[in-house]
């Protein structure tokens, strides 16, 4: 019997990508297609993601979504089945997914993301047409409130909520509950309430029927104070409710031996092809192309979670005691 799971998230590679989670949320349909488990999964409609889709289907009409009309349009590509939130006045906007084009944080974030959970919950609780949802699988602190609003719903289905980054949690203040239209008493501490604000990312780990991460070893560092962001006193009262489960990569399209934008394939068996990269980049950027010299590279975000600080002390030991090396970062 095929589990019907709908996803919800913020970012879903091939439509648009910030960093790992739209990598996880792109592939899991095709690893999990496998054990006969079908998902659909909902973003935001994002004028990268509506153009994206092309040709879409509306499946249902939301009169009022958080102070404007909405449209939920199902389509396909790549072989996932989406359903985005055609919501203009939350998500037709330039910029990044979270940040106005200078950098800033949009000041309407909580109905954003509230309206983008309450669309699933909405859905799941009802199904489309001949599709009934079994699970509802929630992705970091933007679907924080699915299960919430499941909590609620005259239907209720289980959730499962996937911590991605714990040190982002969907922090606003305490008078943007009432935007939500959730029960107005039903914001304290043992639900959405974090040093008197709203977390999105409380409420997920609150109500979901069970929580994920992105490995076993984050699994246990979250329970501690200093990994926790101060939510390892929730997650340990959870402790049984939490699996950490190692984010995979799909080998189709991460492939050194068949990936079209190298200047040369290469693999474990044969890694005559890796020097060419190599020389390729240091030309790109400048560098001596130097086969004898190593190369090393970091991609990554520019934050100490990160492990900036440790790479920098790194090469100052390295360049201290006269090695002759290359470092190229993208951050």
């Amino acid at each position: 019997m095929t589990l019907r799971v709908l996803a919800v998230a913020s970012e879903c590679v091939p439509l648009v990508k910030t960093g790992g989670l739209a990598d996880v949320v792109g592939a899991l349909p095709g690893a999990l297609a496998a054990h006969d488990i079908a998902i659909t999964t909902m973003l935001p409609g994002y004028p990268a993601v509506l153009a994206a889709l092309g040709d879409t289907r509306p499946v249902r009409i939301l009169a009022d979504l958080f102070g404007g009309p909405a449209r939920l349009l199902r389509g396909k590509i790549a072989g996932l089945d989406m359903i985005a939130v055609d919501a203009p006045h939350l998500f037709g906007r330039s910029g990044s997914p979270y940040l106005m084009p200078d950098g800033q944080e949009w000041p309407d974030n909580a109905p954003r993301f509230a309206a983008l959970a309450s669309a699933a919950a909405n859905v799941a609780q009802d199904g489309l047409g001949q599709t009934r949802f079994d699970l509802v699988h929630a992705h970091d602190w933007q679907a924080g409130l699915a299960p919430a609003y499941l909590r609620f719903a005259a239907r209720r289905v289980p959730s499962l909520f996937t911590i991605h980054n714990l040190a982002f949690q969907g922090s606003f203040p305490a008078a943007s509950w009432g935007l939500t239209g959730l029960p107005s008493d039903w914001l304290h501490l043992e639900s959405a309430l974090h040093f008197e604000r709203v977390n999105f990312l409380k409420a997920g780990l609150t109500q979901a029927q069970a929580i994920t991460t992105v490995s076993p070893n984050y699994a246990r560092e979250i329970l501690t104070p200093e990994y926790g962001c101060g939510l390892d006193g929730l997650l340990l009262k959870r402790y049984n409710d939490l699996s950490g489960i190692l984010n995979g990569v799909d080998y189709e399209e991460w492939n050194s031996a068949s990936d079209p934008a190298l200047p040369s394939g290469f693999s474990a068996q044969d890694l005559s092809g890796k020097a060419m990269c190599k020389a390729a980049l240091q030309r790109e950027l400048g560098l001596p192309e130097d086969p004898e010299v190593p190369l090393f590279a970091n991609i990554s975000r520019l934050t100490d979670q990160k492990g900036s600080a440790l790479i920098i002390q790194t090469l100052r030991s390295l360049i201290d005691a006269g090695e002759s090396l290359q470092f190229v970062l993208l951050g």
